[in-house]
């Protein structure tokens, strides 16, 4: 006869360890399938010089759609991620406009002297696009990119971009193909959530940040995933009277400045800043050095990212609540910080 908690062990649903090709999205979100793969296609349409690279990763990032559409404009370049950014370099040369793809963990870690010699260092127009980014794989810290920001924000020239759901990333995939020079983007692929479609106008600039909603008490300057979960504690808190507004910074270099110093001075609330990265070398830090730098002061500033450790392995829901990027567990860290 089973114990009873044995009883309870076997009616609570089990969390299993993300896989790769894991979403995201929670149970019954709204997504939208591979909206990165689908943009580039369309964009690649009309524009015959862009060509499409991935270290043997094509289906994981969703580019497997560019090389059914484009067979000939597409190249495998194997386990090899150094080739794959100096073959994209020497493709940029040429007067192509390569887009690499991998994951974040080996586009950045072991491919990071070929990003920063052969193509930043010349302004190479290399668009790099990695999956995996911050905290959005359980299998460990092989796999978790939650240094990519810091990084590549060291490298000079570099656009890095961090789209927070499949609208910016099917309205970036265009603009940072016209953009001149090297970019890094994040990649969010598979069953991508859909959120910002609900925010009136809303649209992706390249070096913009955006107001997406206001509040009096906290203002959530957010990145990435970590602007959904924004999205949601500024809806659960307003239940609870308190007003939090959240400005989106799809751009990390160049950080949109004027939009945050205006979204900070003259304004008495609590400023955080919450990225699914660690809180060295991020948005955080970024944000930080700007309002020291244009001399303003918020009534309190806080980091809401991943620490500086080694993170866990094991399923993404009891991960995101375990480092403090679950929408649950946002809300408590402001709630507490608030007092």
């Amino acid at each position: 006869m089973n114990s009873p908690v044995a009883e309870k062990l076997e009616k609570k649903p089990r969390l299993t360890t993300s896989a790769m090709i894991a979403s995201i999205a929670s149970e019954g979100q709204k997504v939208k399938a591979a909206p990165f793969g689908k943009a580039l296609v369309d964009y690649a349409r009309d524009h015959p010089q862009v060509v499409g690279l991935t270290a043997d990763l094509a289906k994981y990032t969703d580019l497997h759609l560019f090389a059914q559409a484009y067979p000939e404009r597409f190249y495998q370049m194997g386990m090899a991620e150094q080739l794959l950014m100096g073959a994209a370099g020497g493709m940029a040369k040429e007067g192509l406009v390569p887009f690499a793809t991998t994951y974040a963990v080996f586009g950045t870690r072991r491919a990071y002297d070929f990003i920063h010699q052969v193509i930043a260092e010349e302004n190479l127009n290399v668009k790099i696009c990695c999956a995996l980014p911050g905290l959005t794989t359980g299998y460990g810290p092989s796999h978790q990119a939650t240094e990519d920001l810091a990084m590549m924000r060291g490298i000079p020239g570099l656009t890095i971009v961090d789209p927070c759901d499949a609208l910016d990333l099917e309205q970036a995939v265009p603009q940072i193909a016209a953009h001149k020079g090297p970019v890094y983007m994040r990649l969010l692929r598979g069953q991508v959530p859909l959120v910002l479609d609900e925010i009136e106008g809303y649209r992706f600039e390249l070096g913009k940040a955006k107001m997406l909603r206001e509040g009096a008490d906290v203002l959530v300057i957010s990145s990435g995933i970590l602007t959904m979960r924004a999205l949601e504690v500024a809806r659960d808190l307003a239940r609870d009277g308190v007003g939090v507004a959240v400005l989106h910074c799809p751009t990390i270099k160049p950080l949109d400045e004027t939009a945050i110093v205006q979204a900070v001075r003259y304004k008495h609330r609590l400023v955080v800043v919450a990225e699914n990265h660690s809180v060295i070398g991020g948005l955080g830090e970024a944000v930080a050095s700007a309002l020291l730098r244009h001399r303003v002061q918020p009534a309190g500033f806080q980091l809401a990212g991943l620490p500086d450790a080694f993170l866990d392995a094991g399923a993404l829901p009891t991960l995101h609540d375990r480092y403090g990027i679950s929408s649950d567990a946002l809300a408590a860290r402001i709630k507490g910080w608030l007092g």
